[in-house]
This record gives C-alpha cells, structure tokens and sequence, in this order.
C-alpha cells in the first residue's frame, strides 16, 4: 500500500491522539446553567438528613437508658437477694449458737447433778 500523503508515524502518531481527544470530549458533560431551585432542595434534604441523625441519636439514647435501669434494676434485685441469703445465714449461725448455749448449760447441770449423786 502506498502512502499517498506521505505521513510519517509521527504524524500518525499525533493524528490518532487529536482524533481520541476530540472523541472523548464529546462525550464531556456540559456545563449546565444552575438551577436556581437546587440549592432550596439541597438545603431541605440536609436539613431532613440532620433531623432524621438526631432522631435516631435520641431513640439510641433512650434505649442506652433503658438498658441501663433494667440493669440497674437487676443489680438492686440480685443486692436484696444476696442480703435475705446472708440474714438467713446469721439468723440460722445465732440460732446455733443460742442453741448450743443452751446444751451447753445442759452438760453443766448433768455434770453438777453427777457430782451431788456421787456426794450423798
């Protein structure tokens, strides 16, 4: 094949690269005029999206709350429990105890009654 233009590579080199350049700036995205409502309705949906943040950062605070009564809750019921199981414990120990002076005041006798039989 002849080269009638007699082009160089160079040449066809530059050509291919204006020609992919002119392509591709068709497919370039106009500036568009703008439009004077989009602010408005940027500005509305920001607002939206800043009512509907702090909405869901209340709920997740009340929630946090009410976690944290339950909790305390529990905590006071387990506190009243492990109170009534220890005033079970010292009401049982001084029963033992008054129990235990009590046979022990019964030895005492036995043994003073022992020793008055021995006397006689």
């Amino acid at each position: 094949m002849r080269d009638l233009k007699q082009t160089g590579f160079t040449d066809r080199l530059t050509a291919q690269q204006e020609a992919k350049k002119a392509l591709l700036a068709r497919f370039k995205p106009k500036p568009a005029a703008p439009d004077p409502e989009f602010d408005k309705l940027q500005a509305r949906r920001d607002a939206e999206k800043e009512a509907l943040r702090q909405q869901r950062e209340l709920e997740k605070a009340e929630i946090r709350r009410q976690k944290a009564e339950a909790e305390a809750a529990r905590l006071a019921a387990e506190r009243e429990a492990q109170e009534a199981v220890e005033a079970e414990k010292r009401a049982a120990r001084k029963e033992r105890k008054q129990l235990t002076k009590e046979e022990q005041k019964a030895a005492r006798d036995a043994r003073y009654a022992a020793r008055k039989a021995r006397q006689r």
